[in-house]
């Protein structure tokens, strides 16, 4: 698939947006790092797109007390994609998430 030719304010307006989404991805992951989101409260939060689009890994790897060989381990035990992101999880694999972290 060929990439779009934009013009400069679109690059800019582009690299702009790109930048506010890490950054309240990284707010997001800080948050549930201090303890002042749940695992929980993250999953019920699945159709703001900052949630979506994390990466289920990046969002194991950010509970207090897991890296990412815990995280690891849990998606190959859930049989959950490593490449998987939050909005890509089958209502089975989100159970079994809650059922192991809530």
């Amino acid at each position: 698939m060929a990439l779009p030719n934009l013009s400069d304010a679109d690059r800019q307006a582009a690299l702009k947006k790109a930048a506010e989404a890490r950054q309240k991805r990284a707010e997001l992951r800080a948050k549930i790092k201090d303890g002042k989101m749940s695992f929980a409260d993250v999953m019920a939060k699945t159709d703001d797109p900052i949630v979506a689009r994390m990466k289920v890994s990046t969002l194991l790897e950010s509970l207090p007390g897991y890296g990412k060989a815990k995280a690891a381990k849990i998606m190959d035990e859930l049989q959950i994609s490593e490449s998987r992101r939050v909005q890509g999880l089958g209502a089975r694999q989100r159970e079994a998430l809650m059922e192991k972290l809530a």
